[in-house]
């Protein structure tokens, strides 16, 4: 395949105009880890800490935060 054929077919792809943007925080109780999730059409990025007994609450306090940079308000927040 020539380098031309290649730069055709990278072009020719489809892009993610209707892409569904995806903000969530996700908490196992059993290992006590919460992880927050945010995929947009700007990009993906994700944060994940252990916080043992106090998982669910720090889910909660994060939920509540806007500080500015990201509002965790319109997070999802999903337990498992």
């Amino acid at each position: 395949m020539t380098r031309n054929e290649l730069k055709q077919l990278w072009f020719s792809l489809p892009k993610e105009e209707n892409k569904v943007d995806i903000k969530a925080i996700l908490v196992d109780t059993n290992t006590g880890i919460v992880k927050i999730i945010e995929d947009t059409k700007n990009g993906y990025t994700s944060f994940s800490t252990n916080q043992g007994e106090n998982a669910l609450q720090y889910a909660l306090d994060r939920q509540k935060e806007n500080n500015g940079l990201t509002n965790y308000t319109k997070f999802d927040l999903i337990i498992k």
